[in-house]
This record gives structure tokens, sequence and C-alpha cells, in this order.
């Protein structure tokens, strides 16, 4: 059996130092390890800018540099992505290419790695036939996508490689039955069974491994040291693969549920329904707009690296009230995440000193301390349990 294991390493850029250093401690040393303990095993990442940012300023250094080495050996291979983790399908384009060059930008500094000609990571593999259209102007040569992203009349591929019709990029499909659940536990199993499964390909956050399941009899290491299991990198594997059947994707993310959310792709990140995500996408378009309007304000600077932090797709995700125990996960409902979304977003605001955006500032902080009465109300009466 052929496995091929995308991880997604990613913590927003506005956490606290002890968030980061339970991640690094819990999942990503373990993961670190692994790979370098098993020259054979070989993963692809993508490695978000904004947390080698962190890592870099929270001394995390000798972790970055057995990064590096791994990359290096070809062990590890690193995707191109947006570096704050933006929700790209609801953001403008000039914000996309922004997020995207700038992750190219901290690779190159951070890890030493020029990641275009290889893949692309949409965050919350929130995929648009638009995006993919200029992912591929941007120099990028395969996408990995979901599978409700695939059309209703077509069953998932099991060489699990297409042509994306809409760009001409190479698309890999993520299984989601596998990516949501813990695939150690499995791959033994269906090794073990007469199934006829020769490929895997699973997509999960990093924190998967460590963080966000203990794994307390370490079948991760026990899978590594399989000989009935190999591992690829995914541009390595694309290699291989020819004459790739075009498909038209449609526009979906990791988490559509087809069945559940209607037409409406990326419900979990914008509920027509949830007052609390539009009036924050209210802000985060309001304080986008300002931007443009300003952008020679001589603290734009300051601006842009809140406006960043604020657009990060986590503080939409709290305010889903989405149960995600399907994908090891909690109750998406966390008030002072969304407050953390909301005060990057107020604080871009605020930095612009053109004293002709006095009277949009004055519309912001109304908005914004609207959304706060909304979203504690909402937790006091909805969440809160004694």
């Amino acid at each position: 059996m052929l496995w091929l294991n995308f991880i997604h390493l990613y913590q927003p850029a506005n956490s606290p130092s002890a968030r980061i250093k339970e991640a690094v401690e819990k999942s990503y040393l373990r993961l670190t390890q692994l790979l370098e303990d098993n020259p054979d095993l070989h993963f692809t990442a993508n490695i978000s800018a904004c947390l080698l940012e962190r890592l870099r300023e929270d001394g995390f250094e000798e972790l970055i540099k057995r990064w590096r080495h791994l990359i290096s050996s070809g062990r590890l291979e690193v995707v191109g992505s947006a570096a704050y983790h933006a929700f790209l399908p609801l953001v403008p384009e000039s914000e996309a290419i922004y997020q995207i060059k700038r992750q190219e930008e901290l690779l190159q500094e951070i890890l030493g790695i020029d990641v275009r000609g290889g893949g692309f990571f949409f965050p919350e593999m929130a995929y648009t036939p638009s995006l993919a259209k200029l992912v591929k102007t941007q120099g990028y040569r395969w996408i990995i996508i979901g599978e409700a992203s695939l059309p209703d009349s077509l069953e998932l591929n099991p060489k699990g490689a297409y042509l994306d019709a809409n760009s001409g990029l190479q698309a890999i499909v993520r299984q989601r039955r596998f990516s949501n659940a813990y695939a150690p536990d499995l791959i033994s199993d269906l090794l073990k069974s007469e199934s006829s499964y020769e490929l895997l390909i699973t997509a999960t956050d990093a924190e998967l491994y460590g963080l966000r399941h203990e794994d307390p009899t370490l079948e991760l290491e026990k899978m590594a040291a399989l000989d009935d299991l190999q591992t690829q990198n995914i541009s390595a594997f694309l290699d291989t693969q020819t004459s790739l059947a075009p498909v038209v994707f449609r526009a979906a993310s990791w988490e559509t549920n087809w069945d559940e959310d209607g037409n409406n792709p990326f419900f979990v990140w914008h509920d027509r329904s949830n007052k609390i995500q539009t009036s924050l996408w209210r802000l985060a378009k309001m304080a986008m707009a300002l931007g443009d309007k300003y952008r020679d304000d001589k603290n734009y600077e300051w601006y842009r690296w809140h406006l960043s932090r604020g657009l990060a797709s986590c503080s939409f995700w709290w305010a889903s009230g989405r149960d995600f125990f399907h994908n090891f996960g909690p109750v998406a409902w966390n008030p002072d995440e969304v407050e953390n979304g909301i005060n990057d977003l107020l604080r871009a605001i605020r930095s612009l000193q053109d004293r002709k955006s006095l009277k949009e500032k004055v519309k912001a902080e109304k908005l914004a301390a609207a959304i706060r009465a909304r979203l504690w109300q909402t937790h006091w009466r909805k969440f809160w349990t004694v």
C-alpha cells in the first residue's frame, strides 16, 4: 500500500506562546523525530509562514534547522499557501496574492526553499475555480482538494490524481473517510484485511499526531516500521501519473457537507443565518477597504500587520458553533478566539493615521461593539453550561 500523507502545520499568528509550545512538544517534535528515524518515510506538508515566524520569535530555531535538513534530504516536501491562513474564497484577489507572495518570501527566508513549481494548499482546503486559476498564474503545478469538490456524478478515482479542467493544475483528492480518522490505526487493519486499497491519501492538521489524539500505544511509530507500507511525496507521486482525466471541480472545502449545508460550500466560515459571522465579515471587508483607500498612510505597515492576523479563518470558524467530534475536534465555539479576530481587525483600522478616516473609525468601533455584545450574549444563553 502507498500512503500519501499531507500534514498541515498551523497556529494563528496571534496565538499565545504557551499554545505554540504545546503544539511543538506534542506534535511537531514527534513528527520530526519520526521522519528523522525513518529515512524511507516521506510526507508532504504545508507549514504556514505565520507559524514559522512565531517559532523563530519563540526560540525554536533548532526545530527549524531540523526541518531544513529533512527538506534538503527529500523526506519532507513543503508547499505554498496563504501566509496568515486567510479564507481565500471570501477575500479580494489582491489579498490572496499578498498572502501567497508573503508565504513564498518567508519560506525562502526561514527554510531556504522556493516552493513555486510544486504544490499549493488552500487554507481549509477551500477551493474555487477562480482561486485555482490564480494559483496557476503564480507558478504552481498541483493542488490538494477535498472530495466535496468532485462533481456529483464522479466517484473518487482509486488512483487519486486528476487534471483540474478549470485551471490546468494537477489535483490530488483527499480521502475524507481516512482523513477524518487516525490513519495509523487504519493502516495496519487495511494491510491485514483483504482490502483492495492500494493508495491511501490523507490530509490532516499536524496537531492530530499527539496534540488532538494522544496515541498512547504509539501506532504512528509502529506504522512507520511496516514493510508492506510505502510513502511518497506528492510531487514525486504525480511525476509517475500520466494522461490524467480532466475534471470540472466545484467550490468546496474539506468540511463541506452537501447533505447538511445545502448549496453553501463554505457554510462553516460564512453561514448567512449566523449574525456573528456575517457581522464579522462586514468588519473584515471594512478593514480591507480602508487599506485600499489609505494605502499611503504613514502607519500602513502596522495596519497591514494587524489586518493579516485579523483575516485568519480561525475567528470565523470559532463563531460557527459546529461540532467537530467526527474529526477529533471540539465544538467550534470560543468567544475569546473570535475576539482575537475582532481586535486585530479593529486595530488595523485604528492604526491608520489619516484624519479623514475618523468617521470610518467610529463606524468600525460601533460594529465591533455590536459583534462583541451578540457574541457574549449568545455564549451565555446558548453555549455556557454549569
